[in-house]
């Protein structure tokens, strides 16, 4: 890597609604440290930014983040894609407010760089950037594999980066009017180092000790940090599979998926920091298709079964395509089919578990590159030719 002198700060933007953009924030920030690079990463919640008197929370009793937490956990995701046009209108309409209250941010904490992992509102934080710290570079990092246009993440006409995790988002960026030197391809979603690394473990010996069986074929089953109430379905229909069951910070349902009486053993977890072990345990990943644990189940070689109907979120439902294209697994209609999908993939387990090897993941090593790159062009002078050019145009 080319050095970029002296300290810089990188703001890394994020909220918790869903959880996958402050995992990758988090893994951003890793990775950052572990490539050695002289930057202060702060972790900027826009949330808070936007309403530090926690005034939202005043009047509800709980964070916006978490209305929308609570809705995946129940599975009440039908409609979202209408109310996702409403918030969009809505953060349209009070866009001069929104670019105010950001002006003032920048203003006080003074960023070299600003990085965003989330989509929705980044007119607002790339136009107030520009316009309180002209040069500083904006960069947005879709934690998608795909763009949900209009106006989720590639937002046409913006003074600003966009690092892509898939041909299909690149593609999308050059169709939005963005010129090859702002588009940058990494070979996938941001992960943490754990999802990288290959320790030495005795899976039958570590199966055993959990209660699962050693031999035959176990699944895991993920819905992202929240869980969902999809899984007492899923564990319902496949009485005879070894299961491990992730259940994020739903402690209820980890309670109901205890009580069910199952003839293969199971593995109930509640919140856990080590999901990577887990998923080395296992053959095969049930869930819904965030690209978060989507990829993370793909880096650990976990063919998977997983859902696209009316229910799926709508920035979501290219990555059931992104399954079908690279053979990396099963789309169901809905898990009611579960059983006879987990047959089918079991049965060929082999091919599917070969097409998730030909995938191969190194964003976590390739976005401090790329980000380094952004901030050296950045703060490179211009050349004396073109700057006294402009000087004579100016006169």
């Amino acid at each position: 890597m080319t050095a970029v002198s002296g300290a810089r700060t990188v703001d890394l933007v994020y909220f918790n609604a869903g959880g996958g953009h402050r995992a990758s924030a988090l893994a951003l920030e890793a990775a950052i440290q572990r490539a050695g690079l002289p930057w202060t990463v702060r972790r900027v919640n826009l949330r808070e930014v936007l309403d530090p008197k926690d005034s939202f929370r005043k009047l509800t009793g709980m964070d916006p983040e978490d209305v929308y937490n609570k809705r995946l956990a129940r599975g009440w995701t039908l409609g979202l894609a209408q109310e996702l046009k409403l918030l969009q209108g809505m953060i349209r309409w009070s866009h001069a407010t929104l670019v105010r209250a950001l002006q003032q941010h920048w203003l006080a904490t003074e960023p070299d760089m600003v990085v965003s992992l989330i989509p929705n509102f980044n007119r607002a934080l790339c136009e107030s950037l520009a316009s309180t710290l002209p040069g500083v570079p904006y960069v947005t990092v879709l934690t998608d594999l795909a763009d949900h246009p209009p106006h989720f993440w590639i937002e046409k006409g913006l003074d600003q980066h966009l690092v892509c995790g898939s041909p299909k988002a690149v593609q999308q960026a050059r169709s939005a009017g963005y010129a090859d030197e702002r588009i940058h391809a990494s070979s996938g979603m941001l992960m943490r180092s754990a999802f990288h690394e290959r320790p030495p473990i005795d899976r039958a010996a570590e199966r055993r000790r959990l209660g699962l069986d050693a031999d035959r074929p176990t699944g895991i089953v993920l819905f992202g940090g929240q869980g969902s109430k999809a899984m007492l379905g899923i564990a319902k229909r496949l009485p005879e599979t070894p299961l491990i069951l992730a259940c994020g910070h739903n402690a209820a349902l980890a309670r109901a998926l205890r009580a069910l009486p199952a003839r293969a053993p199971r593995q109930v977890l509640e919140f856990t920091p080590d999901i990577a072990h887990y998923m080395r345990l296992a053959d095969f990943f049930i869930g819904k298709p965030g690209p978060g644990s989507l990829s993370e189940a793909v880096q650990m070689q976990l063919p998977v079964i997983v859902v696209r109907n009316r229910w799926t979120l709508p920035q979501e439902r290219y990555n059931a395509q992104w399954v079908r294209e690279q053979g990396v697994g099963l789309v169901c209609g809905s898990f009611a089919k579960v059983g006879p999908a987990v047959d089918e993939l079991t049965g060929q387990l082999g091919r599917y578990r070969a097409a998730t090897r030909r995938i191969q993941n190194r964003a976590m090593f390739e976005l401090p590159v790329i980000l380094q790159d952004i901030l050296v062009r950045a703060e490179r002078p211009a050349p004396e030719s073109a700057s006294a050019g402009l000087e004579s145009r100016t006169l």
